[in-house]
Formats: C-alpha cells, sequence, structure tokens
C-alpha cells in the first residue's frame, strides 16, 4: 500500500483527478488493484523468437503452428503415457493443420462421431492448459467471436459437479449433432495456437531466397502480437519501395538470381516485361554463364536463358546506379566500389586495390569505356518504369508499412536486447564511433538516429533534396562498411560475377562478429542500451550457424544467441541444419534446432512434424511471473497510481465521485 506522507505535488493532483474520472471511487480503485496485483503472479507468456526466415514460408508457418514444439510437449504434458505415440502425432497435426486434417478423418475415419466426441474433449483439455497463463479477459479477447460462450464455458467446466458435467456433455453432444463439428474444432485448434506463444519476435531477413516472402508478410500482419528486427534484405525491399533506384536493381538482381520472379510479378504486380524486353535484345547472343539462376524448380530452357539475361541486365544496371549514390557521398568512403571504371576493356582484366585481374565476361554492351556508369537511354526507360510499378505496387506499400508498423532497427524486450545484425566495434571491443549525417554517434543512439533516417526516407513524400539523401543511406544500410545491418568492409558482389580469383570475394566483418563471443563485450553492448548485463541476453540472426564445422549459436557464455541457423534451404548445406528458434517461457530459455521441412502435404498426410532438438536450457529455479516483465513493471506503476488516489480518497484529499 501507498506509504507516502500524502503531500502531494501540484502535478501529481492533477494526475490523480485525471484518474479518478476512470476510477471514480474507493470500491472501484481497490477493485483495480486487487486485479493488478493478481495478474502480477501469473507465470509470464511464452516468447518465440525466429531469424532470417528468407521467403520460406511452408517451414516458418510449421513453426508458428507447432510453436517451436511447445504445442507437441504441452500434448506429452498433459496425456502422458494415456495416449499412444500415433495419437499424440495425430492431435498435433490436427492442431497444426485442422482444416486439411478434419478433410483426411472424414475420408478414412470409421465411426467420426466417436472420433469427434473424443476430439473435442482432448482439445478441451488442452485448451485448458495453455489459457491458465492468462486472464480470463485476455483469453476472452482471443476467442473467436462465433464460439466464444460455448469455449468459455468449456474451459471453465468443474468436473466436480455431476450437473455441470452433464451440462458440458451436453454442449459437446449438441455441437456434433448440429454439424458444427468442424467448425468447432478449427476454431478450438486456432485458439490453441494462439494461446500457445504470446509474443512472437522476428529478428529480421523475412526477404529474398526464399519464393514466398509475400505470404510470410500477410502471416505477420494478421498476428496477434509480434515485432519485427529489420535485416539488411528487408531494408533492401523498404528502400525499394521508397523509390531508391539502386535497391531496386537490387532486389531485382536476387529475385532473377534465385529465379523467385513470381514473388515480384504474381504477389507484388511488377510489371518485368520492360526488362526482360530489354534483356532479350540486348544479350540475345550472351550465354550469361556467370548468371545462371539458382533455381530449386525445374525451368524450361527458354525460362532459365531469360532469367539470365534479366540477372546481368539488372546487375550492370545496379552498379552504374549504386555509382550515383557513393559520387554524391564522399563521406561514404566506398569509392572503391567504383569498379566498372577499373576494366581494361582491351586486355579483359580489372584492377582493383593495384592489382590486375583476369575478368571471365567482357560482353557488356550497355557500358560505354569513355562513361561507364551513364545509363543508356534504353536502360533509363526500363529503369523508369520498373521504379514506377515498386513504388504503385499497392500490396508491396501495405507490406512495407507492416515492416515500419511493427518493425524496428532494434527492440528491448523483457531484459532481452534484440537486433538482426551487429554493433560497430573497434578491434579493441569498445563501440565504434560513426560519423552520420554530420553529428557522432555510438551504439544505440547510432541505430536510433539511423531509424530516424529510414522512416523519413519512407514517409517524406516530398521529392526533395533530404528524401534523396535518407534513401542513399537507406542503400548504404545494405552494404555500408558501418551499417549495423550489414557490418562488413565492403560487399564484393561484382567480385563475386566477374573475377574467377576467389581471394577477391572475401569479406572482412567487423570486429563485433569475432568479439561477440566474448562475454566481457556482450555485458558492455547491452549496458551501452541500458540493460543489466547480469540478467540480459543478446539475440542475433543475420550470420547462419555452421553448425557442420562445429559452430555453436550460443555465445559469451550464454549471454548471447545467435538464431540464423537456416531456414533458407540454400544455406541449408552450409548450416547442416534448417533453422534455429528460441523459446523464452515461464521456466527459462530454450534454443531449439530444426531438421528440413518437406512439405506441408507430407506433414498431414504422414503426421511428419518437424524433427525439432533441444539444443540449450537456460532455466530459472524460481518461476518467471509476470511482475518479472516489461508489462509487470508498468502494471507495478498503475498499482502505484491507484493506491495513491486509494489513500487520496480515504483521507479526503479526493473526493468520491457516483
Amino acid at each position: 500500500m501507498y506509504s507516502g506522507n500524502g503531500h502531494f505535488s501540484a502535478e501529481e493532483m492533477k494526475y490523480l483527478k485525471l484518474l479518478s474520472n476512470q476510477y471514480k471511487n474507493i470500491n472501484s480503485a481497490a477493485t483495480e488493484i486487487i486485479n493488478l496485483k493478481a495478474i502480477l503472479n501469473l507465470p509470464k507468456g511464452t516468447e518465440h523468437f525466429v531469424s532470417d526466415i528468407h521467403g520460406e514460408a511452408d517451414s516458418f508457418s510449421h513453426v508458428l503452428r507447432n510453436a517451436s514444439g511447445v504445442i507437441k510437449n504441452q500434448i506429452s504434458a498433459i496425456f502422458g503415457e494415456s495416449l499412444r505415440s500415433s495419437e499424440k502425432k495425430s492431435l498435433a497435426t490436427l492442431i497444426y493443420y485442422p482444416e486439411k486434417k478434419l478433410e483426411q478423418m472424414a475420408e478414412t475415419e470409421e465411426e467420426l462421431e466417436e472420433w469427434y466426441k473424443i476430439t473435442l474433449h482432448r482439445l478441451v483439455k488442452i485448451c485448458k492448459v495453455v489459457s491458465s497463463k492468462y486472464t480470463r479477459s485476455k483469453v476472452r479477447k482471443a476467442l473467436p467471436k462465433e464460439f466464444a460462450y460455448i469455449i468459455e464455458e468449456l474451459l471453465h467446466e468443474n468436473s466436480a459437479s455431476v450437473d455441470k458435467d452433464m451440462y458440458y456433455t451436453e454442449i459437446i453432444h449438441t455441437i456434433i449433432d448440429l454439424g458444427q463439428a468442424d467448425r468447432f474444432i478449427i476454431a478450438m485448434c486456432n485458439l490453441i495456437q494462439r494461446l500457445a506463444i504470446d509474443q512472437l519476435h522476428v529478428i529480421g531477413d523475412i526477404y529474398d531466397r526464399g519464393p514466398h516472402a509475400a505470404r510470410i508478410m500477410d502471416i505477420l500482419a494478421n498476428y496477434h502480437s509480434v515485432d519485427i528486427q529489420w535485416g539488411n534484405h528487408d531494408i533492401a525491399w523498404m528502400g525499394a519501395a521508397a523509390g531508391c533506384q539502386a535497391l531496386i536493381c537490387n532486389v531485382l538482381r536476387i529475385q532473377t538470381r534465385y529465379a523467385n520472379l513470381d514473388t515480384i510479378e504474381e504477389d507484388y504486380g511488377i510489371n518485368l516485361l520492360p526488362l526482360a524486353t530489354f534483356a532479350m535484345e540486348k544479350y540475345a547472343d550472351d550465354p550469361c554463364e556467370q548468371f545462371k539462376p539458382k533455381a530449386d524448380e525445374v525451368l524450361s530452357d527458354k525460362d532459365f536463358k531469360l532469367i539470365a539475361k534479366m540477372h546481368k541486365a539488372i546487375s550492370i544496371m545496379q552498379w552504374k546506379m549504386e555509382a550515383q549514390i557513393i559520387k554524391r557521398h564522399p563521406e561514404f568512403h566506398m569509392e572503391n566500389r567504383l569498379l566498372l571504371d577499373k576494366i581494361d576493356f582491351e586486355k579483359g582484366t580489372i584492377l582493383i586495390e593495384g592489382v590486375e585481374y583476369p575478368m571471365n565476361d567482357m560482353n557488356f554492351p550497355t557500358i560505354d569505356p569513355k562513361d561507364p556508369y551513364a545509363l543508356t537511354p534504353e536502360e533509363q526507360e526500363v529503369m523508369d518504369k520498373v521504379k514506377s510499378s515498386f513504388v504503385n505496387s499497392e500490396k508491396l506499400q501495405q507490406h512495407i508499412r507492416v515492416l515500419y508498423h511493427k518493425g524496428s532497427m532494434y527492440t528491448i524486450f523483457n531484459s532481452n536486447l534484440l537486433f538482426h545484425g551487429g554493433i560497430p566495434m573497434n578491434e579493441d571491443g569498445t563501440l565504434k564511433t560513426v560519423t552520420f549525417r554530420g553529428k557522432q554517434y555510438s551504439g544505440k543512439e547510432y541505430l536510433d538516429a539511423v531509424e530516424r533516417t529510414m522512416r523519413e526516407g519512407y514517409f517524406n513524400k516530398a521529392h526533395t533534396n533530404a528524401k534523396r539523401e535518407c534513401m542513399d543511406i537507406i542503400w548504404y544500410m545494405w552494404c555500408g562498411e558501418d551499417s549495423p545491418l550489414f557490418g562488413k568492409k565492403k560487399m564484393t558482389t561484382f567480385e563475386r560475377y566477374f573475377i574467377d580469383d576467389k581471394a577477391t570475394h572475401k569479406e572482412v566483418s567487423n570486429p563485433y562478429y569475432s568479439l561477440r563471443n566474448e562475454e566481457a563485450v556482450c555485458k558492455r553492448v547491452l549496458e551501452a542500451f541500458g540493460l543489466d548485463p547480469e540478467a540480459s541476453h543478446i539475440v542475433n540472426g543475420h550470420v547462419p550457424v555452421k553448425v557442420v564445422k562445429g559452430e555453436s549459436p550460443i555465445k559469451a557464455n550464454g549471454r548471447l544467441f545467435v538464431i540464423d541457423g537456416g531456414f533458407s534451404k540454400a544455406y541449408q548445406k552450409v548450416t547442416g541444419i534448417a533453422g534455429y528458434t528460441l523459446i523464452y517461457n515461464s521456466h527459462g530459455m530454450v534454443l531449439v534446432s530444426h531438421e528440413p521441412f518437406v512439405s506441408t502435404d507430407i506433414a498431414i498426410a504422414e503426421e511428419k512434424d518437424i524433427l525439432s532438438s533441444t539444443v540449450a536450457l537456460q532455466y530459472t529455479q524460481d518461476r518467471i511471473r509476470v511482475r518479472d516483465t516489461d508489462i509487470g513493471k508498468k502494471l507495478q506503476e498503475s498499482i502505484d497510481e491507484l493506491e495513491k488516489l486509494l489513500y487520496a480518497y480515504q483521507n479526503g484529499i479526493i473526493k468520491e465521485q457516483q
């Protein structure tokens, strides 16, 4: 209770009088205090961390549906040995994919009514457990409207009463008799999925490589509670949507590289015909060997050759557009990325940092050796048309607004620091001071300044120099040395295409990526963001964990987790697994690794879940309660203010209202 002297300042009195409009008397204030104190003692909700999804919608959707094994573990804990392993698998598959599993059961189950009865009872039992850590009010808000009353009744069943037991049994019988069992089961399964996870954290790189980034964005747009930390591939799309021509080229280059043109054309309605026509004309007899797409699906010979030509055409345009930005911004110190003017067209070589290298391709019909960075009139026409398609794509703009609305450069959530890439750092482990837009920043202040610029670059619709500067900086965040999202000395994209000597392909990482193995360095970063270094963690994505080479996702004596383990199929040969996810529940942290996901159809038909393994546990001796979370701190502040109001009522300082 409030233990002050009752002498409130004018500012406090002003606030308490405003609060009295909501809690008008002693009873209402006391009731709310009781309610909030009860909430503080509930177990904290489960947080789910995923990273580097890279367009792999089916794998991502499955990991969301099974909550990285949380639902499967709940089934095992609830039913134990009372269910056979096959029954548990079937029940889990039903919860993950209720619509499709019900279709299967309708065809194969001989005693469907009995199956409905048993299944409904089991789902109610699971739902009771997963809802137990929430208030009735929060559960009520999550209930599907059409069955809200019935589900609420079933969740609060008390089987100790015979009459009540008959009442609940009759509810289930009536649901089946009225032909509503399928709809009710679907509603229950979706509710279990929703209640299994309280907060989803997506630590960047939703886009590129995989084919279905738009589907992932649809899922995130409608997810009940999610935050996103922008990744370098995400900001490339954000800049492209804002109209940055260099990033439009970059996005198209990556999509052609992985033959994911459906994302561009079908999902976002962007017209690639001008680029295709241009590429076919300029590179008609060019096999474009270095630009052959990396396609998971088998392409026709015609499509394969066309995409390779488009890939080369847009790549050349990208390096021209990037050169314009580099020349506008000497403060970027990226002159070493101006390479087209270093080509010796007669010798077929290129000069990089004083060393001459032979090039494996010298067919450049759109490059004028005298003015290599100028777009040809045809290139300019393609650029103008494609840019118009990007900035006017309604669905793309909707998805980018989701990234801005739910996303940020970093997130601090329940004493954990979440960011995709790294914090620019010096060799000695101190935070690097970066000159950014004429001012010097480091650590948190630098990321805050970058985020403000990211937002200005998109939301400032005026065609001004300030907007162009912001879009240029968004491009720098894709590939600049001091970008927290890139984190390397340089991006050697050109070298990887045109120079066979792999020594030129090397990209030297910022010291952060080696120093983050040291606990003292991670603690320094946590302190810079205002966190307790003894009780907090860093959660990173961005750099795939090479499990096949013995690398661990746990760094700095458990102070940092890297959860980019390879959702992207393109990386799974390197990583050896199909991704890490992290679960943070009321018992502590659980790091989970996943085997590759085959397909949704196999998951349903064969009841085959992703094989997940617990990599590490950080369990607490005492269960973590809501009072220990960020929300708990806010609730405690509300309790403190209400206790002051209650004191003011009880001591005649403020008059009760009717």
